[in-house]
């Protein structure tokens, strides 16, 4: 009889998707079932290699041995997980083994880590691509009844394989010809270069630059105090004819550069009656969009003071370990088209919370869930669509888990309501 070896990225996605499908006998270091063979990576199991021609040991970098352009990337296996490596290698070379499906992460890094495996192993058979965009169970089972061809995941590999080999490229020529520039007079001063650092480094820089060069001015602002029916107000003078100047980014309407301008707008008004009339139109306001990643960042920042790391990783033990979150490493803030009927059974289970009850019954019972480009839109969305709550309850959540879990459901809720009206 012949299997299929699923590969997951990590144990414990492995371990969900053995329990969803169910029908698996537990080995030392994989799952056996009739159909299938299931294990998994502990995330990047090899590296690029440096070829021995070009290893030339730290203190002697120079320009002679660069640029560094190997005919071709070999790989070595990362020391501290070769075991796992091992364990895959063994079970691809299984003569029952017939097909191979990718589970790892859906995302270019998990189908990197796969497909340098798959690489390694010299594996023949053919591939196929799990794509899960949620860890419930039931979605875990749908993502199998809709697996993903080889041929449709090749862009992506080739991104993902371009991407590492550019890093190593750029890693390992530039912080070797930096280190050697740096160098040149005696000594060894490592100078690391990146991809992301560098350009990184180069807005840190840009903006140190900027507070060296700063140069304070004075500057006046009038204020006044007027009375009126109503009550006493403060009134601040504005540039009415006041124009954003490219040039100089200090310039604001409010502010006078010359002390005597200040002082002639003083006399002109001081004790003077005048007329104030109020104006006041009906306005409307739209919530804020789906949360992808960086705005959830952003948001979480601003609401919790969460660093960018910190908000990453809540959000990825909210959809991994507890399910009650979607993919969280998403760049889209929009859901699918097909996805109404989703939306509503994930509102009908929000209403067993008493805290979301009221506003997700609200949505359903007024059927406020319904086409909208703004929430439904499939060409906003690549490989991932925003970040939602799934149907399952929250249990035993952490306080920062259960903060940014509520901060996702209550922005679910609100793209679904009418806009907002105010005077």
């Amino acid at each position: 009889m012949t299997k299929t070896l699923i590969i997951a990225e990590k144990p414990s996605v492995a371990n969900d998707i053995a329990k969803a499908l169910g029908g698996f006998t537990k080995h030392d270091e994989y799952f056996e079932s009739d159909d299938y063979v299931l294990s998994s990576a502990v995330g990047h199991l090899l590296e690029i290699a440096v070829p021995e021609e070009y290893d030339v040991k730290r203190g002697k970098w120079s320009f002679t041995h660069l640029p560094m352009i190997p005919p071709h990337f070999t790989l070595n296996p990362i020391a501290k997980t070769e075991s796992r490596l091992k364990v895959l290698n063994k079970l691809i070379k299984r003569k029952d083994v017939t097909g191979l499906i990718n589970a790892c992460d859906a995302g270019r890094e998990g189908e990197l880590i796969f497909r340098l495996i798959a690489q390694y192993s010299k594996a023949k058979q053919p591939i196929q691509r799990l794509w899960l965009q949620s860890m419930t169970p039931g979605s875990i089972r749908d993502a199998f009844g809709h697996l993903r061809t080889d041929k449709d995941m090749m862009p992506l590999a080739d991104a993902a394989r371009c991407r590492s080999e550019a890093d190593w490229l750029i890693g390992i020529n530039g912080t070797r010809a930096m280190t050697a520039f740096n160098s040149k007079e005696g000594g060894f001063y490592l100078t690391t270069v990146g991809r992301v650092q560098t350009p990184t480094l180069s807005i840190v820089v840009e903006r140190e630059e900027k507070i060296k060069k700063f140069v304070p001015r004075d500057y006046w602002e009038v204020r006044a105090e007027f009375v009126c029916a109503a009550g006493i107000y403060e009134g601040r003078w504005l540039d009415t004819k006041f124009k954003k100047d490219e040039t100089d980014p200090e310039k604001r309407a409010e502010r006078l550069w010359s002390k005597a301008a200040a002082e002639s707008i003083v006399a002109a008004c001081r004790g003077k009656t005048g007329t104030v009339t109020e104006e006041s139109k009906p306005t409307t306001s739209l919530s804020p969009a789906l949360f992808d990643l960086t705005s959830l960042q952003r948001e979480a920042n601003a609401r919790f003071g969460f660093s960018a790391k910190n908000t990453l990783g809540l959000a990825q033990a909210l959809y991994e370990k507890h399910k009650v979150l979607t993919y969280p490493r998403t760049d889209s803030r929009h859901l699918p088209e097909d996805y109404l009927n989703t939306a509503k059974q994930t509102l009908d289970a929000l209403s067993e919370n008493h805290n979301y009850q009221p506003f997700s019954s609200q949505i359903l019972n007024k059927n406020w869930v319904k086409p909208n480009k703004r929430i439904f839109d499939n060409t906003k969305i690549s490989d991932h669509f925003a970040i939602i709550p799934t149907t399952l309850q929250p249990k035993n959540l952490s306080e920062p888990e259960q903060k940014l879990y509520d901060l996702v459901t209550r922005r679910f809720m609100a793209v679904f309501f009418p806009a907002a009206e105010f005077l």
